[in-house]
């Protein structure tokens, strides 16, 4: 009987001490994010990789990467089939995915939620002095390139021109090419001119107007806002591009903005969410060493101007600090 009791025992501790490890175990497994950003000319790749840095130094057990990728569109669609877990986006073309309109009427609504509000993208209008380009109707007839498939460039690109009456399939020589291939064919005279939105400044259009004997030109499109607003809503709104941004300005130009936002799929887990959005927050100063325009990621700013829903893990860490949400 004693015998009994103490084999009895030594299998209830083994099994105890069994699921004990086990549970232990789960509890220290690392979650894994992947974070879509864009490509690697423009300002979602440097500060996407620069967020993946942060969330794997000062989050607990998260382990996060960056993705090159064609951004925007590209990127909904990766969280959609939850291929990534985080994404930066154009708050346009979020507010399209969410409803599953525009190049998502194939794919239909995606349940995406906002994690912060970044920093504004500026659309450019890039073209050479000399080409005899002084304005974006000028460009009908012109080889232009109007962003890579999949990108919220793209999309932008084509609301403009549609404002200023021109057709991209019928009125331009139409290019899809990614900011630092546009930047190379503008500069070999492959194009006469190419978009691109983006954050200030862009490292592939700062290299083009640095490079000895090229002037670039900008144009002026801020009078499209109105009509971009009437169709599409009120995610644009007016901005200005400096004349300090890049070598070879003379004056600011103005342009249509629109926010950028870090988004994740509904189903992200609350504290992971919470955990996101203030580790970013605490660790800014990090991520502007990787790019000036994560100096705009504040308190004030980073609920305000969001096209779509906050996540409700984002929204327990405002309420907590009081931070603002706002449209």
């Amino acid at each position: 009987m004693e015998r009994r009791r103490f084999l009895f025992s030594v299998v209830v501790i083994g099994a105890c001490l069994v699921l004990g490890g086990a549970s232990l175990i789960h509890a220290q497994e690392t979650v894994r994010l992947s974070v879509a950003t864009g490509g690697t000319g423009g300002v979602y790749y440097p500060l996407g990789g620069g967020m993946a840095k942060v969330l794997s130094k000062y989050l607990p057990k998260v382990d996060a990467t960056a993705e090159v990728t064609a951004a925007s569109v590209d990127n909904i669609l990766l969280l959609k089939t939850k291929k990534a877990d985080l994404a930066l986006v154009m708050a346009d073309v979020a507010y399209d995915g969410l409803k599953g309109t525009g190049q998502f009427k194939a794919h239909g609504p995606t349940p995406i939620r906002t994690v912060g509000v970044l920093y504004s993208n500026f659309m450019h209008f890039v073209t050479l002095e000399g080409k005899g380009i002084n304005s974006v109707a000028d460009l009908k007839g012109k080889r232009v390139s109007t962003g890579a498939p999949g990108s919220g460039t793209e999309v932008k690109s084509l609301r403009v021109l549609e404002a200023y009456g021109i057709n991209p399939d019928k009125d331009i020589r139409r290019e899809r090419l990614s900011v630092a291939e546009s930047a190379g064919a503008l500069k070999d005279g492959k194009v006469d001119a190419f978009t691109w939105d983006g954050g200030l400044p862009t490292a592939a259009i700062l290299d083009l107007a640095a490079t000895p004997g090229v002037k670039i030109k900008l144009l002026d499109h801020g009078d499209a806002v109105t009509k971009m607003v009437q169709k599409y809503g009120p995610v644009y709104f007016p901005g200005v591009i400096p004349k300090a941004t890049y070598p070879g300005m003379t004056s600011d130009v103005k342009v249509a903005a629109v926010a950028n936002l870090l988004i994740s799929h509904q189903d992200m887990d609350r504290k992971i969410a919470y955990g996101v959005v203030k580790t970013i927050l605490e660790h800014q100063p990090d991520l502007v060493m990787v790019h000036k325009e994560a100096k705009n990621i504040m308190p004030q700013t980073v609920g305000v101007g969001s096209s779509l829903p906050f996540h409700p893990g984002v929204e327990d860490y405002f309420k907590e600090k009081k931070i603002e949400m706002s449209k």
